[in-house]
Order: structure tokens, then sequence, then C-alpha cells
């Protein structure tokens, strides 16, 4: 029997929320393959206008201090690191810009006021260097020379600007890349053009992608070279439950491969992006809501073994503290923040 098998086997493969025996409980609180959610992604506005039209008029909304509260919020459930989705959407940015006009928002510096914010509260951010052009066209994005000065240009205005922030842990490079059996050469390209630029603007940063077609990696050792070739530091695979490509029964075994794929390489580290949302509707036609806890704790349980940390898509919008004064989504958010508290998921 592999490890994986036993390792669920030891666990049981449901458990229902609310009812956990103090014994289980105690299981999941000590063995030390299941993991803590440490990080999450982060947004001032949801590029879907369709997925995120239960909380982008709120996040719209937020002012300086409310954002604060946000962070507070999101740092006193245990998260440690952040990753923001965009600096700009739709040829705007969400900081003062001499690039690109800026969104108008009730926040004048949505950026300067959430980095300030997770220095007092112990909060990590890799910051995004997109979307520089149109989001939905990402492949055009990683090989189009001129969004590539355009992106090498705003990471130097940001870095500039915000690097003083003890906050700003790294960068997070948006423009994903779907695998197909393996990278593409040009995703490669992408990624190690920007992080030779990131450690030109500030070297001690670390750099983060979060790649799809997780279930359609080719375990071989053409893959390993190409872990090899990317500069990168940490690779949170997304676990595609939310997008419906993926059941959670399957999730363990894809994140087995990559852990013995990223161990030959010993280059980027193995992280996890754990999808925390279903659709109302039809996958990428309709609004984000909440998932169940339950399921969301099945998901972290099945692949907790295999990699180094865990994060979630996403805190904000999906999860709300029950009567916050700074609340952003749908009412269900509270049942999956609390859901994921009560079972130690969360911690402070």
């Amino acid at each position: 029997m592999s490890t994986r098998r036993q390792f669920l086997k030891s666990l049981g493969t449901t458990f229902a929320l609310g009812c956990l025996s103090s014994e289980l409980q105690a299981t999941i609180l000590r063995h030390p393959s299941i993991k803590a959610i440490e990080g999450s992604w982060f947004e001032f506005q949801h590029h879907s206008l369709i997925e995120g039209k239960y909380w982008n008029p709120a996040l719209a909304a937020f002012t300086a201090e409310q954002w604060d509260k946000k962070i507070k919020e999101i740092a006193d459930t245990g998260i440690r690191y952040l990753v923001l989705l965009n600096t700009a959407i739709r040829d705007k940015t969400f900081y003062p810009s001499k690039l690109l006009p800026k969104h108008q928002l009730e926040c004048e510096d949505p950026l300067e006021t959430v980095l300030s914010a997770a220095d007092k509260y112990n909060i990590k951010f890799f910051v995004s260097n997109g979307f520089y052009g149109d989001w939905t066209k990402s492949a055009f994005l990683m090989q189009d020379k001129q969004v590539e000065k355009l992106r090498l240009q705003a990471m130097n205005e940001i870095a500039e600007k915000y690097s003083h922030h003890k906050s700003f842990y790294g960068w997070y490079y948006p423009n994903e890349t779907g695998i197909r059996g393996h990278y593409d050469d040009f995703f490669i390209n992408y990624v190690n053009v920007s992080s030779q630029e990131a450690v030109k603007l500030i070297p001690h940063a670390k750099t983060l992608i979060a790649p799809y077609g997780t279930r359609n990696v080719t375990p071989d050792e053409k893959y390993v070279r190409q872990l090899e070739q990317l500069n990168v530091d940490y690779i949170a695979y997304q676990d595609e439950i939310g997008v419906e490509k993926t059941n959670v029964e399957e999730s363990a075994a894809f994140f087995e491969n990559l852990h013995n794929l990223h161990k030959k390489a010993a280059r980027s580290k193995l992280w996890a992006d754990v999808e925390v949302f279903k659709f109302e509707g039809k996958v990428y036609q309709s609004a984000l809501l909440p998932a169940p806890a339950k399921r969301v704790i099945e998901q972290v349980k099945a692949i907790s073994p295999y990699v180094e940390k865990i994060f979630i898509y996403q805190y904000i919008g999906l999860m709300n503290k029950a009567e916050s004064p700074v609340f952003a989504g749908v009412p269900e958010s509270v049942s999956l923040y609390e859901g994921l508290m009560k079972n130690h998921f969360l911690k402070k």
C-alpha cells in the first residue's frame, strides 16, 4: 500500500463539519503531514467581472481604514502570506503610476495602504507584475515585446515606490500557463526574464508562480529539466477542484508526482494553490461562491503530505469573519471561515 493510501486510510476519507470527535480533532492536530493554510491570494478588484460580482463593489468602496481592518482580519486567522493577483487590470493601475491611468477607487493608493497594514500585522506580500495588457490573452502577454517592456517598467516603478516596506516579500508572475505535459518554452522565458529583473530591483525578493494543468503533468526527465531551468523560488500548482477539472480523490496522486519531480530537480519549492470556491452556474461563466468547508478540508488533507505550504484562492470575497465591519462577499463566506477555523486549518 502506498504512503498516500496509508495516510488517507489512517484519517478516514471524509468527516462531517461540526461533528468531529475530539479524538479525530487531536489526530488532525498532531499528524505532521496535515498542514494549516498559510497563505491566500488577494486582490483589489477581481479580474473577471462576472466571477467577482459579489465582492467587487464592496472592495471598490473600501477606504484606507477599511483595507487596514481587512488585512488585520486576515492576519488574525494565522495567514502569513498574501499574493496580490494584479497591480493593474483593464489598462489601469491600482497605484499612482506614470505608465497608465489609475482605477478610481475610494482608496487613493490601495497598494501603499495594504503594504503598510501588512507591515503592522506581520504579513508577507508577493506583489504582482501584471496584468499589463488583456489578461484573457496570457500567451500573447508572455510573448509580446511591447507588453514585456511595459511589465518591466511597472516592476521598476513599483519597486521604487514600495520596496521599502518590510512586507514586500517577493514577486508574483500572474500570467498563467496551462501545462500540457510540459511547460511552453515561452512561459519559461517569461518567468526567467521577470526573475532577472526582480533580482536587479530587490536582490532578496522571493518569486512565485501558480500554473494550472496540474493533472496534465508528464512525470519524465524533460519535465525535471524544465523545473531546473525555471528561475523561480516557489511553484504553487492549482489543485483545480473549484474549476471542476479534478476531483479530490484524484488530486493526491497528481501532487505526489509533482513532489517526486521537484525532489529530482532540487530547485523551486513545491506549494499548493487550493481552490476554495465553486461556481454559481457554469464554470467561468458565473459568479464565484464559497465552497463548503468540508470539501476544502478534504482538499487540504489530500495534498498536504506532498507540499511545503498550502495557499488558498482566496480569502478576499470568499471568506469573512462573522459581523466583520469590512464584509465583502456572500453570507455563506462566514461558514467557510468558521469551518476552517474550528477545525484548525486556519490557526492563530
